[in-house]
């Protein structure tokens, strides 16, 4: 005789309950994927951000290692570039026929480098995208540019809040980067430029 009894049947399928719960599991799992997506891209952001600030800041050290002979017109006491303060130079030292003097051009570089700094190399909708967010970068040497050990110290707005930087006190007045320099971000290069 076979025994009947009601715990002999087979479940068959899924429950509403289960399917609630892999679905609430699957859910947080989307949104999960979607916030560390959104941390990936603030990083990758401030990387790119920070590998442009550097490629700036050694450029700049080549065109003052290329220039040594006036490298007093790079500093000039301490010189702080950025948002465009410099003007057009009477010339840009492009060719050969511009017959550019050693001041012509220090003075072709800062402009160059400035408008680089402020991105205009790229350009969307008439708004300069190529360079740095609210750039502030100082420039500073021995007196009288001689020999010794020059530094280009560059200031950028970052995505996050962070403590302010002290490596330098680059961009530190100039309002651009929260009441306490929450969103300042610096990147100091120093180099050893001989005048002689």
């Amino acid at each position: 005789m076979k025994r009947i009894s009601g715990n002999n049947k087979r479940q068959r399928g899924f429950t509403l309950l289960e399917v609630m719960i892999a679905l609430l599991i699957f859910g947080v799992g989307l949104l999960t994927v979607a916030a560390l997506q959104t941390v990936s891209k603030r990083a990758n952001y401030e990387a790119v951000q920070r590998t442009t600030a550097s490629f700036l800041a050694l450029d700049m050290l080549e065109r003052m290692r290329v220039n040594k002979g006036r490298l007093n017109r790079y500093t000039q006491g301490k010189m702080e570039l950025g948002g465009g303060q410099r003007g057009v130079p009477g010339t840009l030292c492009t060719s050969l026929a511009d017959a550019c003097d050693g001041i012509d051009i220090a003075n072709a570089d800062l402009y160059e480098w400035e408008q680089r700094l402020d991105g205009v190399a790229e350009d969307q909708g008439g708004n300069a995208t190529g360079g740095l967010l609210s750039p502030t970068a100082c420039l500073d040497g021995p007196g009288g540019g001689g020999t010794g050990v020059y530094t280009v110290a560059i200031a950028w707005r970052g995505v996050t809040e962070l403590t302010d930087p002290t490596a330098d006190d680059c961009g530190d007045d100039t309002g651009l980067y929260g009441a306490d320099n929450e969103f300042r971000r610096i990147l100091v290069i120093s180099a050893f430029i001989d005048a002689t």
